[in-house]
């Protein structure tokens, strides 16, 4: 039974999804290619995002490439951003569970605290990470570490995600997993991790 809840940020709670094509968008101008839809994105969309710029360009990424565009596209992000709301039923979702719940995020720390902060949501997590150091790269360590500070059994928690990757975090630590439809991944890719896979919040808190 579970006991407590590991929320996804980007996709899953907060909708940011055409922030994020927004971004990508800025970022590949430059190279001349199409603007991506959202189910264009969805399409090439993995973790570490690397490959996904990599399967964009068709090509692998060249020294210091990377960076230059992952720090473009953060400063497009976050711009993009502040105009972002939370998912339709994401609050109704925190207030109606009534066991513990915790957050953990690919976000950058320092941004995501006040962004949690300042939809006035932070009150119902007994934990916010995010990352501290280099961004982009997959989630299974830094969930086990977030298992790790909260001291709960992995066996007692449901992860709730948008992306494949948080479906292999939550294998990684022994944790149930739901995915949402909502953010990043197409539904046939989230269907293939043999986790259930939801349209609403509301029906991810079925499976807890």
């Amino acid at each position: 039974m579970t006991q407590h809840i590991v929320w996804d940020w980007n996709g899953t709670l907060f909708h940011d999804i055409d922030a994020v094509v927004g971004a990508t968008n800025e970022v590949f101008k430059p190279y001349e290619l199409p603007p991506l839809t959202a189910d264009a994105f969805r399409a090439v969309y993995t973790r570490p995002i690397w490959v996904a710029y990599e399967r964009l360009l068709g090509r692998p990424l060249t020294e210091g490439e990377w960076e230059l565009l992952d720090h473009g596209f953060h400063d497009a992000y976050y711009r993009l951003a502040d105009v972002c709301g939370l998912a339709v039923d994401a609050e109704l979702a925190l207030t109606t569970w009534d066991g513990t719940q915790s957050l953990c995020s690919m976000a950058p720390h320092s941004h995501l605290v006040p962004k949690v902060d300042s939809f006035g949501i932070t009150r119902h997590f007994a934990r916010v990470d995010g990352l501290v150091g280099v961004t982009g790269g997959e989630k299974a360590l830094h969930m086990e570490a977030h298992i790790l500070s909260l001291g709960v059994r992995p066996r007692d928690v449901l992860v709730i995600g948008d992306s494949v990757d948080d479906g292999v975090a939550a294998a990684h630590v022994g944790a149930r997993a739901v995915l949402y439809t909502g953010g990043m991944s197409t539904r046939a890719e989230l269907e293939r991790t043999g986790f259930p896979v939801v349209d609403t919040l509301a029906e991810a808190l079925g499976h807890a």
